[in-house]
C-alpha cells in the first residue's frame, strides 16, 4: 500500500468534509505515520473511515472523529495535555506535536507498553505514558492541564475531568449510549465557571471501568 498517497486520501475525502479546517490539526495529520499505530494484521485498514479493533474490547476512533477531536481542543504549543485512554498512541503522538507535554494514562498495561514503542521510534519525547485507572480523574501526574482528552465514552457527564482543567483550559468528552452520543467541548472560563458546547453527534467505545450497566427487561 501507498502509504502517503492513502494518508492524503485520509485527509480529503474524510477529514477535510467534516468540517477539520485547522491547518496545524491536518499538518500534525498528514505527517503522523497512522499505520505504525495498527497491528500488522490490521495494516490495510490505517486509513480506513472505521474504529480498528486494539485489542480488549478497544478501538482507535475514526480517523474523522480524532481529527474533530483534537481541532475542538485548539492545542497551543505551550499547553500541557492529559489523554485519558492511551490505546494504540495515535492521538497521543498528534497532542505530543501540537502541544508542550502529554501525560497519558490507560488502564490497560500492554497498551501502554506497545505506545511507547512506537512513540520511541517516532522520536516523541514529550509525552510521559501511565498505567492507571482515570475513570475518575486522574491527579497522579498533576494536578491540572491545559487540554484533556478523554478517548472513550461516558454513559452520562460526569465534572471529575473539568476541575482538573486551568482557566482557559479545554475538555474533549464524548457522552450518551449507543446509538446515540454527544461530542462536547468544555471550557473553563473560572474558578467556577464553565462553557459546555455540544459539537456533533458520534458513537465511541465506552472509556473502560464506565460501562453502562446492564438493563433488565420483565
Amino acid at each position: 500500500m501507498n502509504y502517503e498517497q492513502a494518508r492524503f486520501n485520509m485527509v480529503e475525502q474524510q477529514i477535510r468534509p467534516w468540517d477539520v479546517l485547522d491547518q496545524n490539526v491536518l499538518d500534525v495529520i498528514e505527517q503522523t505515520p497512522r499505520e505504525l499505530f495498527v497491528v500488522e494484521e490490521r495494516l490495510g485498514l490505517a486509513y480506513a473511515d472505521i474504529e480498528i479493533p486494539l485489542g480488549h474490547g478497544e478501538a482507535m476512533m475514526s480517523p474523522k472523529v480524532e481529527a474533530r477531536m483534537l481541532q475542538a481542543l485548539n492545542i497551543q504549543p505551550t499547553d500541557v495535555c492529559l489523554e485519558v485512554g492511551t490505546g494504540s498512541g495515535y492521538v497521543t503522538c498528534c497532542l505530543a506535536k501540537l502541544g508542550a507535554q502529554v501525560d497519558s494514562v490507560d488502564i490497560h498495561d500492554d497498551f501502554k507498553y506497545a505506545a511507547m514503542k512506537r512513540l520511541e521510534a517516532l522520536g516523541i519525547t514529550n509525552a510521559a505514558l501511565r498505567q492507571g485507572d482515570a475513570a475518575t480523574g486522574w491527579t497522579v501526574q498533576r494536578e491540572r492541564y491545559d487540554a484533556i482528552a478523554v478517548t472513550g465514552s461516558l454513559p452520562e457527564y460526569r465534572d471529575c475531568f473539568e476541575h482538573q482543567l486551568n482557566v482557559g483550559g479545554r475538555l474533549f468528552v464524548v457522552v450518551g449510549e449507543a446509538p446515540v452520543m454527544e461530542a462536547m467541548i468544555i471550557t473553563r472560563l473560572g474558578e467556577n465557571e464553565f462553557t459546555r458546547e455540544m459539537l456533533f453527534e458520534t458513537c465511541l467505545k465506552p472509556l473502560a471501568g464506565t460501562e453502562p450497566k446492564p438493563r433488565f427487561v420483565f
